[in-house]
C-alpha cells in the first residue's frame, strides 16, 4: 500500500503497483481505511472504567493498575485464574509477543481452536500432513478451476486477474455456493447446493470418477483408504447424492464430466465451507477428489484451502505450555464454567470476542462478570464496552510489524507512515511496560527491531531481514512452487489419507425455523470492522422472495433463532437460495446488528472451529 501524507496526516491510500500480488489494487474495505484512521471515537489515551463509564488515565497509572491486578490475582488464585485471549487482529506477527509475556508470567489460561480456518486446516493435515497451497500463480496453468464456496470479489480479489488470465489460456471455471455471488459471472457452470451439503456433491463427482475410469491409476501407490472412500461414494446413487445436495442431476453430471476429463484441475476452497458442524469432513471430501483424480502434486492441479502464512516465522521462543485452555468458539461458556481456579482476569488483544464469537450474549456476560478485563484496541467496540481498562494501540498506518499473507506466500513489512494519534502505543511498548512491572523486563526485549529479528531468524540466512522487507516483499524460501510435487506428502509414511467415515449430516431446518443463517464477509465488512458508517440503520437480511414469510422488499421484521432475535430490514434477492438468510457478519451488539447473538456456540467436527452457518432462523413481525 502506498500512503500519501500531507502535513503529517494520511490523505490518500493506493495499492502499490510494484507489489508482486496486489499490483496496485486495494479492496474496498482497505481503500476506505482513512475514515477509520481518523474517526472521532478512536481511543487515543488509556481509559479506565469508573462508575460504569470509561475515563482517561495516564499510561503509568494504567500499567501500574494492570500489573497490580494481575499480580494480586496470580498470588491469590494462581496464574490459571488469568486468561490471555489473542485473535488475529492486523495479522502482525509481533502480536505473538503477548503470548510470550503471559507464558513467562504464568503460564496463564489460553485458548485453543480456530474460528477462522481451524476445521479446514485440520482436514488438510489429516489428508496431507500439512495445510498449505501451491504458488498463487500456479492457478493460471489449470485448465479447470473450481471455486467451491470461494467468494472472490469479497475474500480473494487478487485472484481475479489470474482467473481471467487462465480463461484466456482456455481454462473453464465452475462455481459452487448457496448464494449466487459475483463470481458466477466468471463461471461456465454455477451450482447452488443446499447449505452444508457440499460433501454430497463431492461424493457424486467421486462416484462418477470411479464409474468412468477417471481415477488416477497410481492413486493406491500414494494413498491410504481408496477402497473405503469408494464405499462412501457408492453408499448412494448419483441421483441420490444430487437430491441430498438439492442440485439438478444434469448440472452435477456436467460438473463431474468436466472434473473427470479436463486436467489439470484446481479446486479453490472457501473457508466458509468449513464453518459448519461437518466442515472438516466437507474439506476432506474435496481433498479426496483431488487425490482420486491425480490433481495433487502436479503443475496446475491442487485442492487449495489456505496458505501457511505463519510458516516462515520463528516461534521457538514460545513454550505453548498453558495449564488450561478454552476452545475459542466456546469462550463464553468456558469462562463461566471454569473452576479450580475460576477465571478472574482476562487480557484481550487483537480481537473483539464479544462481536466475533458465536453466542455473543454469553461471551459478553462472561467478560462482564470478571473481576478485571483489559482490552488492547484502537476503537470502541462490544468488548471494550465491558472492559475495565482499555489500552490504545496502533493502526495499520502507524504500526511497525512483519506479516505473512492469507492468499499468497509473500512476506511483507508494515511500516509507519504517520505518527500515532494521541498517546496510542505500539503493542511491544505496552507489553514491555507491563513486563517491567511484572519483573520480566530481563526476558522481554524492549525494541520492535529486536522482536522483528527474533521472528525472522529462520529466514535471515536467506537474506530476509527487516531492512530487506522494508524495501520490497519477499517470497518466503520454504514455500513450495508445486505443493507435494512428485506426490511426496507430509504424512509420516509419505502417503495421503482419504477419509473413511461418513460425514455428519448437514444442519436441518423445519417449518418453524425454515432458513439457515449465513452471516458472512461483505465488501464493506470484515469481522468487527466496517468500512462505512451505517448510522442508525437496522441490519439487513437478504432472502429469496419465496422465503420472505410474506414480508415485502424493504419491510421491517425480526430475524429470530432459538437463541435470540434482531430487528432487520428484509431485502428480496433471487441470488439467495430459498433456505438461506444472508447477512453481513461482524455487526455490533451496541448497534443491534450482531448476527452472532443468534448463533449457538458449537464446534466443528475437526479443528475446534465454530459452526457459524448452521443456525436455523425465521422472519417474524417487528415488535
Amino acid at each position: 500500500m502506498v500512503v500519501t501524507v500531507e502535513d503529517g496526516r494520511a490523505v490518500r491510500l493506493q495499492g502499490d503497483r510494484d507489489d508482486p500480488v496486489t499490483q496496485g489494487f486495494l479492496c474496498e474495505r482497505t481503500s476506505r481505511f482513512l475514515d477509520r484512521q481518523y474517526s472521532r471515537d478512536r481511543f487515543t489515551q488509556p481509559m479506565v472504567r469508573r462508575g460504569g463509564a470509561l475515563d482517561p488515565i495516564g499510561w503509568e497509572a494504567a500499567l501500574d493498575l494492570a500489573a497490580q491486578k494481575l499480580k494480586t490475582i496470580r498470588s491469590e488464585s494462581g496464574p490459571a485464574a488469568i486468561l490471555h485471549y489473542r485473535s488475529g487482529g492486523s495479522l502482525g506477527i509481533l502480536k505473538t509477543a503477548a503470548d510470550f509475556l503471559f507464558e513467562r508470567f504464568g503460564p496463564v489460561t489460553g485458548k485453543r481452536g480456530d474460528i477462522c480456518s481451524g476445521a479446514g486446516e485440520a482436514a488438510n493435515r489429516a489428508d496431507f500432513g500439512q495445510s498449505d497451497s501451491s504458488d498463487l500463480f500456479d492457478v493460471v496453468d489449470a485448465r479447470l478451476i473450481v471455486l467451491w464456496g470461494k467468494n472472490l470479489h469479497t475474500s480473494g480479489p487478487h485472484l481475479l486477474p489470474l482467473l481471467n488470465d487462465a480463461r484466456r489460456r482456455g481454462a473453464q471455471i465452475v462455481g459452487l455456493d448457496p448464494v449466487r455471488t459475483k463470481a458466477a459471472s466468471l463461471c461456465d457452470l454455477f451450482l447452488q447446493p443446499r447449505p452444508g451439503a457440499d460433501a454430497a456433491v463431492a461424493f457424486a463427482v467421486a462416484r462418477h470418477l470411479f464409474e468412468s475410469g477417471a481415477v488416477d491409476r497410481d492413486v493406491e501407490r500414494y494413498s491410504h483408504g481408496v477402497d473405503a472412500f469408494r464405499s462412501l461414494a457408492f453408499a448412494r446413487s448419483f441421483a441420490e447424492w444430487c437430491e441430498e445436495a438439492d442440485v439438478a442431476v444434469d448440472a452435477v453430471r456436467r460438473f463431474a464430466d468436466l472434473y473427470a476429463t479436463v486436467k489439470p484441475a484446481t479446486i479453490l476452497v472457501g473457508w466458509g465451507l468449513a464453518r459448519r458442524r461437518n466442515g472438516g469432513a466437507t474439506v476432506r471430501a474435496l481433498d479426496g477428489l483431488g487425490i482420486l483424480s491425480g490433481n495433487v502434486g502436479v503443475k496446475g492441479g491442487s485442492v487449495s484451502y489456505t496458505m501457511a502464512r505463519r510458516a516462515p516465522f520463528d516461534f521457538t521462543f514460545l513454550r505453548n505450555d498453558a495449564p488450561r485452555t478454552i476452545a475459542e468458539p466456546l469462550l463464553g461458556a468456558g469462562i463461566l464454567e471454569a473452576r479450580d481456579p475460576p477465571i478472574r482476569a482476562v487480557w484481550i488483544t487483537a480481537g473483539n470476542p464479544v462481536a466475533m464469537l458465536p453466542d455473543s450474549g454469553t461471551v459478553r456476560r462472561a467478560l462482564a462478570s470478571r473481576e478485571f478485563v483489559i482490552a488492547v484496541d484502537t476503537h470502541p467496540n462490544d468488548t471494550t464496552d465491558v472492559a475495565h481498562l482499555v489500552l490504545p494501540c496502533l493502526t495499520l498506518l502507524e504500526d511497525d510489524d512483519v506479516l505473512g499473507s492469507y492468499g499468497n506466500h509473500w512476506m511483507r513489512r508494515a511500516q509507519p507512515t504517520v505518527a500515532p494519534l494521541g498517546e496510542a502505543r505500539h503493542e511491544i511498548a505496552i507489553l514491555r511496560g507491563l513486563a517491567e512491572r511484572l519483573g520480566l523486563a530481563a526476558e522481554f526485549p524492549a525494541s520492535v527491531d529486536a522482536w522483528q529479528r527474533r521472528v525472522l531468524a529462520r529466514v535471515a540466512p536467506h537474506g530476509i531481514t527487516p531492512e530487506s522487507l522494508a524495501r520490497a516483499p519477499a517470497r518466503h524460501p520454504f514455500a513450495p512452487r508445486i505443493l507435494f510435487e512428485g506426490r511426496r506428502f507430509a504424512t509420516p509414511d509419505g502417503k495421503t489419507n482419504l477419509m473413511t467415515t461418513t460425514p455428519p449430516p448437514p444442519a436441518a431446518t423445519d417449518a418453524t425455523y425454515p432458513l439457515l443463517l449465513m452471516a458472512v464477509s461483505s465488501p464493506k465488512s470484515q469481522s468487527s470492522q466496517w468500512a462505512v458508517d451505517l448510522g442508525d440503520a437496522a441490519a439487513e437480511v437478504r432472502v429469496h422472495p419465496a422465503a420472505s414469510a410474506g414480508f415485502a422488499d424493504g419491510a421491517r421484521a425480526r430475524i429470530e433463532s432459538r437463541r435470540g432475535a434482531l430487528r432487520v430490514v428484509v431485502r428480496h434477492d433471487t441470488h439467495v437460495r430459498p433456505d438461506v438468510a444472508w447477512m453481513a457478519k461482524g455487526g455490533a451488539q451496541r448497534d443491534g446488528r450482531c448476527a452472532n447473538d443468534l448463533i449457538r456456540a458449537e464446534l466443528t467436527d475437526l479443528g475446534e472451529g465454530a459452526s457459524y452457518y448452521d443456525e436455523p432462523v425465521r422472519l417474524v413481525a417487528w415488535i
